[in-house]
């Protein structure tokens, strides 16, 4: 018997500025000192944009260096300019494919040439589409998984080699996504946040004769361009999925990963997931696609 063909995807509606532009990234209110990240090096996937744009800054402003990799090389470009005019620094720029094994050992091994070491690496980079479940096809679920699965994946293991070649310690922070209740609508994005999730408690252990710390941070409903892949009505609604009926911004998640980052403040801190989604987990579940009707709660 045929499959059932994939319903066509609804027309999205023209994008919207979400959250923070470059000038409130480069003058938003700093909860560390200046100089925490003085002499270290951050290797960012997905900086061109949203949380990743937000993390290229904040390193920035914090005294690290920064390379940020992701697929669109004029988004890299932006950042990496908006930095420059702003903040005066230079941020390092690659674009490629986290999907492609060999491009991730260049970019690690262009990384160290470039800056002569790295400190710690945030695999921001990943995507996906809201579809339901049934209506996947072999492609657009092997895309989600590739790139959120095995491209952090291959991202860590590049990293960390490195490390242990080198006898030098690392730190590794996975963004991840609030995946405890599941999530509808978006399962494939679910499946591969979980294997990242228990993929760096595993690693978290066995690397810690290396002195390399792995956690991770689960954005809830935070407020970036990212959001323009959803319905307008369906985006907006994200606000109600927690209980401060509110959205994050970009820097509440790039707060998180320097905090973990640190060596100071997340010296003893591995193998954890820190949500930072306004108590969504005790609360409700997005729908990215929309309510189904079977679901909408009647008015009594």
């Amino acid at each position: 018997m045929n499959a059932k063909p994939a319903a066509p995807r609804r027309p999205l509606d023209p994008p919207k500025h979400w959250g923070l532009d470059d000038d409130e990234l480069a003058s938003h209110p700093l909860s560390f000192r200046e100089d925490l990240f003085a002499g270290q090096v951050f290797l960012v996937s997905g900086g061109g944009s949203g949380m990743g744009r937000a993390m290229a800054y904040l390193m920035t402003r914090l005294g690290a260096q920064v390379m940020i990799c992701g697929r669109r090389e004029d988004k890299l470009r932006e950042t990496a300019d908006g930095i420059k005019q702003r903040l005066g620094k230079e941020v390092g720029v690659r674009p490629m494919t986290i999907r492609d094994p060999e491009q991730v050992d260049s970019l690690v091994a262009e990384t160290w040439e470039r800056f002569g070491r790295l400190d710690v690496l945030v695999n921001n980079g990943g995507g996906q589409f809201p579809q339901a479940a049934l209506d996947y096809s072999v492609k657009g679920w092997n895309a989600v998984i590739d790139t959120n699965l095995n491209g952090t994946w291959y991202m860590m293991q590049a990293a960390a080699r490195q490390w242990r070649d080198r006898g030098l310690p690392g730190s590794i922070v996975n963004i991840v996504a609030v995946v405890s209740r599941g999530m509808p609508q978006v399962a494939h994005t679910c499946a591969a946040r979980a294997g990242v999730i228990y993929l760096s408690k595993s690693v978290s252990t066995e690397w810690a004769p290396l002195g390399i710390r792995v956690n991770c941070v689960a954005p809830g409903s935070v407020a970036t361009e990212g959001l323009n892949v959803y319905p307008r009505e369906a985006a907006e609604a994200f606000r109600f999925s927690n209980p401060m009926k509110a959205f994050g911004d970009a820097y509440d998640i790039a707060n998180a990963v320097a905090y973990l980052a640190s060596p100071e403040t997340g010296k003893f801190i591995t193998g954890e997931l820190l949500a930072v989604d306004g108590g969504r987990q005790q609360w409700g579940d997005d729908w990215p696609g929309g309510i189904p009707e079977y679901f909408r709660v009647r008015e009594r």
